[in-house]
């Protein structure tokens, strides 16, 4: 069985929004069993579960239940409409305290790396990089940041240069 390479989310197993089962579930938009589950946000007025990867990535869940996997306004900005409605209907979203917010370089969305606190930071080596974009107040407390803490970053990485870029977020 072959999984679908989502580009703005490229590990959605490390992240932890699909989830394998060990009994096969049914995908609400095609109606097929399924044993990996998405476990991330969808916006949409039912409630929807157990969304299969391949209805993800053909924006079939999106079109069925008029849905969303990333808010169209909790973006960087950019000059590419077909970009995000890549990102908004065909990418796994992530689970943040607040309002999930994706960023963006090189005039495209980034690839989501996942939740990391400054230990994480500085064992991938990038804590240096993250911290030459940040305001100042977000400097200060950048040591207080922790993976699935009460403050905790997450990790992007610009599909063009590489550059990491951190968005900060608080319960």
């Amino acid at each position: 069985m072959s999984f679908p390479i989502f580009k703005y989310h490229p590990d959605p197993f490390k992240t932890e929004v699909f989830k394998r089962r060990e009994e096969a579930v049914r995908c609400p938009c095609c109606g097929k069993e399924t044993f990996v589950t998405y476990e991330g946000p969808f916006y949409s007025v039912e409630n929807v579960e157990h969304l299969c990867p391949d209805c993800i990535a053909s924006g079939a869940a999106a079109e069925k239940f008029d849905g969303a996997f990333q808010d169209s306004e909790s973006v960087d900005e950019i000059d590419a409409p077909e970009a995000l409605e890549e990102l908004t209907c065909r990418t796994p979203g992530y689970c943040g305290w607040q309002q999930e917010y994706w960023r963006a370089h090189c005039d495209d969305f980034c690839a989501f790396l996942g939740a990391v606190g400054y230990e994480e930071l500085l064992e991938l080596g990038v804590l240096a990089e993250v911290l030459e974009v940040l305001e100042d107040w977000q400097r200060e407390g950048i040591q207080e940041l922790e993976k699935n803490g009460d403050a905790q970053g997450f990790l992007f990485r610009c599909l063009h240069c590489g550059r990491h870029l951190l968005q900060i977020d608080y319960d």
